[in-house]
C-alpha cells in the first residue's frame, strides 16, 4: 500500500460519532477539517490533545476549520471523555479501525521497551478533499500551533 502524502486526495470515510451521527468526509467539504488520529480516550497524551484543541477551539472556527478526532474507542467512552473534559468537537468511533486503516494510522509502536500493534497518533489537516498537512510527530500539549506554524 502506498503511503499518504501531502496532495494527495483524502481518503473518504464514514464512521459514527459519540452521538452515533454518521460523519462522512463530504459533510467538511466547506471547511479546513482536521482529523486527528489518537491512540485511547482519557490517557495523558491524547487528553492534552483533545484539550490543546479544545482550548484553541474557536479560534480554529473563526479560521474556518472542523475538528474531529478518531480512535477505536466506542462512543460511550468517547461520550465520557468529551463530557469530562468539555470537548466541542466530535469523535469517531472507529471499533472496526476503517478510518484507522484508511489514513494508515495502524501499526507498530514502541512503549519502554516493548513492541505492539495500535494506534499512530497522527493529525492530517484537509481542505477540498486534499490532504494540505500531515503531522507524524504530533506535540500533543501545544498541538493548535504547531498546526498554525505549518500552515503560515
Amino acid at each position: 500500500m502506498n503511503s499518504l502524502k501531502e496532495g494527495d486526495s483524502a481518503p473518504n470515510f464514514s464512521g459514527a460519532d459519540q452521538n452515533g451521527k454518521q460523519l462522512e468526509l463530504s459533510y467538511f467539504s466547506d471547511k479546513k477539517l482536521i482529523l486527528y488520529f489518537y491512540p485511547k480516550d482519557d490517557t495523558p497524551g491524547c487528553t492534552k490533545e483533545a484539550c490543546n484543541l479544545r482550548d484553541n477551539y474557536s479560534e480554529l472556527k473563526n479560521k474556518n476549520f472542523e475538528v474531529v478526532g478518531v480512535s477505536a474507542d466506542n462512543s460511550a467512552k468517547h461520550l465520557k471523555f468529551i463530557e469530562k473534559y468539555e470537548l466541542p468537537f466530535s469523535l469517531i468511533a472507529d471499533t472496526e479501525k476503517s478510518v484507522i486503516n484508511a489514513y494508515q494510522c495502524w501499526g507498530l509502536k514502541k512503549f519502554m521497551g516493548r513492541e505492539y500493534d495500535g494506534i499512530l497518533r497522527k493529525t492530517f489537516v484537509i481542505e477540498n478533499s486534499k490532504i494540505v498537512k500531515i503531522f507524524e510527530k504530533v506535540k500533543t500539549a501545544d498541538h493548535f500551533h504547531q498546526i498554525m506554524e505549518a500552515l503560515d
